[in-house]
């Protein structure tokens, strides 16, 4: 990895917190400008990307971020920041660099061929969900604070949402958060499949404060250091051979007020943002949008040459198939998000590229493992390259279930959007402590 040179400074490289993008007198650059701005600092602070490195995998061992890890990309994402290219979106007043969404996309589409930072999925939560979360409703104190931090890499966060008991039902969360004499407030409880809880550093955290009123109502965020006195972090074993996901345990875990997302008991309105954050995050394993047209399908179709099917009439259709797929959710995707760009949208619509996420992904997968049939299953230990197939089949379902299932995604859809009746429901105008859990 390459340090940062002075040729790196003068091409953009600031002082932590620095405009690099920004012109002297402070207006929002010209394109083109940008553009050149940004291939100028690109080259002499990161190094290329490798063509033939393998991509992370979401599943094994090999998505398990280490110590030494963590700390050698929040190194990297601290350059991307120092020099002016973390959070170009978000409000400078807080961190950011303040420009458009056009001037983020020409750093991402510059940034391809360059390694940089990947701090997993705890790391994209952090910026696509909690980051814009705590702008949407956070203090200002908390957003000086955090916010920075958050952008250069110094402060991992991740959502405690679910709970054993709570899924689908996030407004059924049990864990509680009792305020004390001094004002502050001690949590007790638990939380469950949370991505990235083992190297993060805050939780995003959903706590019932007053259990008197109906469940929607009682509810208040918090941020929570997770190395706080009665924090327990348990990783958990999963089927691709993962430990991504975590539970963890509050046992009279005392956090500050000053730490409160939102008012006391309107927790349910921060929640309903997070989840439009987190819908139009979409894939983190997606990729990157196009336009025009794209190559066929290129995984399946190095898939299926690797095990010599290339020619085979039902192989062509299965990839062919896979292609359409791939080109109905990203132009799904492209048409929600320039929608949500433009601010006139339903916020809901995230819903939509979320629900066809959950029902094609496992399509496409099951594609990949009829192409590579027996070396789909069976490979040699040594062969990095073999288990992909085999762990795209596993993690297929995710997006079917995390973040909101298809079912709850339907429901959104017709009541949210299409404005069809709300189906009946037994606990909504009931206090929570008169209802029966589990």
């Amino acid at each position: 990895m390459s340090g940062q040179t002075a040729e790196g400074q003068a091409a953009g490289g600031q002082a932590a917190g620095g405009t690099a993008g920004r012109t002297a007198a402070g207006a929002v650059p010209d394109l083109d400008d940008y553009r050149r701005q940004v291939r100028a600092w690109l080259a002499a602070n990161l190094d290329r990307r490798d063509d033939d490195a393998p991509a992370r995998l979401r599943g094994g061992d090999a998505a398990n971020l280490s110590p030494e890890r963590v700390a050698e990309q929040r190194a990297l994402q601290r350059r991307v920041y120092e020099g002016g290219y973390a959070g170009i979106t978000w409000p400078a007043e807080f961190g950011g660099q303040g420009l458009t969404p056009a001037h983020e996309e020409i750093f991402e589409q510059e940034s391809r061929g360059y390694v940089v930072a990947d701090l997993g999925i705890a790391g994209l939560t952090t910026t696509r969900v909690c980051g814009p979360t705590i702008l949407a409703h956070g203090t200002d104190e908390f957003r000086r604070t955090h916010i920075p931090r958050m952008l250069s890499g110094e402060e991992i966060w991740v959502q405690l949402f679910s709970e054993p008991g709570a899924g689908s039902d996030l407004a059924g969360v049990s864990t509680r958060a009792t305020r004390t004499d001094t004002g502050d407030w001690v949590l007790n409880g638990s939380k469950v499949w949370t991505s990235g809880a083992y190297y993060a550093d805050y939780g995003l955290c959903l706590a019932r404060t007053d259990p008197t009123v109906p469940k929607h109502r009682g509810l208040t965020w918090f941020g929570v250091p997770l190395t706080s006195d009665g924090v327990t972090i348990r990783p958990i074993r999963e089927i691709n051979g993962s430990s991504e996901f975590c539970e963890e345990f509050f046992d009279d875990v005392v956090v500050s007020d000053a730490n409160r997302i939102g008012a006391v008991g309107d927790g349910w309105t921060v929640a309903r943002t997070m989840m439009v954050f987190e819908r139009l995050g979409g894939d983190p394993d997606e990729a990157p949008r196009h336009t025009g047209a794209r190559e066929l399908a290129p995984d399946l179709v190095a898939l299926a040459r690797r095990v010599g099917r290339q020619g085979d009439p039902v192989t062509r259709q299965l990839i062919a198939r896979a292609h359409v797929i791939d080109l109905v959710k990203e132009q799904l995707d492209a048409y929600v998000a320039a929608l949500t760009e433009s601010g006139a949208a339903n916020p809901n619509l995230g819903s939509y590229s979320k629900l066809a996420a959950g029902t094609l992904n496992p399509v496409r997968a099951s594609i990949g493992l009829e192409i590579a049939a027996a070396a789909g299953v069976v490979w040699h230990p040594q062969d990095t390259e073999a288990s992909t197939t085999a762990l795209n089949y596993l993690n297929g379902r995710i997006l079917a279930i995390a973040g909101g299932t298809n079912e709850m995604q339907r429901n959104g859809i017709s009541e949210r959007i299409l404005g069809l009746p709300r189906e009946p429901a037994h606990d909504l105008d009931r206090p929570f402590n008169e209802l029966r859990h589990n």
